[in-house]
């Protein structure tokens, strides 16, 4: 389904990604691990066409969107759920699910508000609350929810509970396994080695722009070494 060959990317003169490759399968769930500055954040915008990757080639469900605006990109079926949430602080939660809804791709059973609800319920009875009156916890579930509203093929989430309390990270990992279990791809990053393991079919560890391991959370879970050299802060 997602497919990176050697792909570099720049912000001017500094570049900040030298030759990522990596692939997704439809239904999978991913992660791209480590530690912080090494080009996750960077990965995940030049498959979004946020920023312009400078080399190699990106391919999502058999087009080339390596040069695609991200509008296009989206359309296409990429829902991001972006570091920082930037949920609209001046519309009420329900607002923000109504503003980002579509079904470009035409799915039969696509997501509703009322679907989000289910998922969430928690976002229900905050429903006329203004965006800039929730909680963290809240705005994170609406950032997804709002994210599953555009009907997706592949959810992508930079920083998925990041700042999040023990309660609301648990809600949020429940969530992620129930829309796996619907057959929706995923792709991750986040810092919550033990939970990525319990979701996710495989690994992508950045460092300085590269990918410098991949392999299963069998794999990394018997490989102490490679946690210590790329993932432990």
């Amino acid at each position: 389904m997602l497919e990176l060959k050697d792909v570099t990317a720049h912000y001017g003169t500094s570049q900040a990604l030298f030759g990522i490759t990596l692939d997704l399968q439809a239904g999978q769930v991913a992660t791209l691990l480590g530690r912080n500055g090494m080009g996750k954040t960077t990965t995940i915008n030049a498959i979004m066409g946020i920023v312009k990757a400078s080399g190699g080639s990106i391919r999502f469900d058999g087009q080339d969107v390596t040069t695609m605006p991200s509008f296009r990109t989206a359309n296409l079926g990429l829902g991001l759920v972006p570091e920082g949430r930037q949920i609209f602080p001046n519309l009420s939660l329900r607002e923000n699910l109504i503003a980002t809804a579509s079904n470009h791709l035409g799915l039969p059973d696509p997501w509703t508000v009322e679907k989000v609800y289910a998922l969430f319920p928690e976002l229900e009875a905050r429903a006329a609350s203004m965006g800039n009156l929730l909680s963290g916890g809240e705005q994170q579930m609406l950032a997804i929810g709002r994210a599953l509203m555009t009907n997706p093929k592949l959810l992508v989430l930079d920083e998925a509970t990041e700042g999040l309390a023990p309660l609301v990270r648990k809600r949020i990992w429940e969530a992620l396994t129930a829309i796996r279990q619907q057959g929706m791809s995923i792709l991750l990053v986040d810092k919550n080695l033990a939970d990525l393991m319990k979701i996710a079919d495989r690994h992508y560890i950045i460092q300085r722009g590269k990918v410098a391991w991949s392999g299963t959370s069998d794999q990394l879970n018997g490989d102490p070494e490679i946690r210590h050299r790329y993932l432990e802060f």
